[in-house]
């Protein structure tokens, strides 16, 4: 990096260039990247599998699938709407929970028609403690499988609806393996796709 930029290049390409390093430097360097492009105003073209890294680094994502774009725009645009399941798959850690719908599957109250699939991140789905779910909510009986305690937050990997499903909660999770819980989404927190995997209105 250091070569390229006392060229004075009008583009900086740059191709996976953190994929050898280990998780904490990776974290550092992409702040460093980031005050470079600040500091020299020079356009970059950034390479990435790494969700992470796309959406700390950039200010238009564009993601591809097979050579083709899938989408493109800011970051937390394409986070909060993403215009496919491969979209839904790729950006955000864990991916967005994908349910077929119909019978054996997940239903919502207000589904648009043609609506094949049923997406939620795993921040927004709520544990019921007892109370009420919020009107129109999509509503999963599920059972706890897994635990991934990471810190300050907690995964619960669920099975529901005959899929799989990842609950993001705060701190230590309560929950252990072979609970029952019952999860709720508020119905503006929900993601359609249609049957070949576009997002539906």
């Amino acid at each position: 990096m250091g070569r390229a930029i006392v060229r004075n290049p009008k583009v900086f390409l740059f191709d996976e260039p953190l994929s050898n390093l280990d998780a904490k430097l990776r974290g550092q360097m992409r702040v460093e990247i980031k005050n470079l492009q600040r500091s020299l105003g020079v356009t970059s073209v950034y390479v990435t599998h790494d969700q992470l890294e796309a959406m700390t680094l950039a200010d238009i994502l564009v993601v591809m699938n097979a050579g083709r774009v899938e989408q493109a725009g800011d970051p937390l645009d394409i986070y909060e709407k993403p215009a496919s399941i491969f979209v839904a798959s790729f950006i955000g850690a864990p991916p967005m929970n994908l349910l077929p719908t119909g019978e054996g599957g997940a239903t919502a109250a207000g589904a648009p028609a043609g609506a094949a699939t049923i997406g939620f991140r795993p921040e927004d789905a709520e544990i019921l403690g007892g109370g009420e779910a919020p009107a129109g909510a999509l509503l999963l009986q599920t059972e706890v499988e897994a635990i991934e305690p990471v810190g300050a937050e907690s995964f619960l990997y669920c099975a529901a609806a005959g899929s799989r499903i990842v609950v993001r909660v705060p701190g230590r999770a309560v929950a252990k393996p072979g609970d029952k819980l019952e999860v709720a989404t508020r119905a503006d927190k929900l993601h359609f796709f249609d049957g070949e995997g576009r997002r539906v209105a």
